[in-house]
């Protein structure tokens, strides 16, 4: 599976943005989805995650309630709606994929995307 990333940009606090993460091959709907975040001399995050039905969901507390995930496996698309963005949420956003769902460690991914990024000014 590839990955691609995009929908990143500039934007001011409390604006919002919607990030899509595209795949390629026939089987992205058999993988969980999930979504990091890194910021200039951090570590790369967890921000939330959807099983490969899009049933399920589970996000870090910092963007809960903000933030939701999803995922249409027939366009192969996964999105990350992101609402009430503050400065803090800056960062390269990236997708991943993997065989194990609702997984919060990047390790467990098999399938990253290059990445897009957000900047929130306030």
């Amino acid at each position: 599976v590839q990955l691609q990333a995009s929908g990143g940009g500039l934007v001011q606090a409390g604006d919002s943005l919607r990030l899509a993460c595209a795949a390629s091959g026939r089987t992205f709907g058999i993988y969980g989805l999930g979504w990091f975040r890194q910021a200039p001399g951090k570590e790369r995050e967890f921000v939330a995650t959807i099983n490969w039905m899009g049933r399920s969901t589970y996000y870090s507390d910092s963007v809960k309630g903000r933030f939701t995930i999803s995922r249409v496996n027939a366009k192969n698309t996964g999105y990350l709606q992101m609402n009430s963005l503050k400065p803090e949420d800056t960062a390269v956003y990236y997708c991943a994929a993997g065989r194990n769902d609702l997984s919060t460690g990047s390790s467990l991914y098999d399938y990253w995307g290059q990445g897009t990024q957000v900047t929130v000014s306030s």
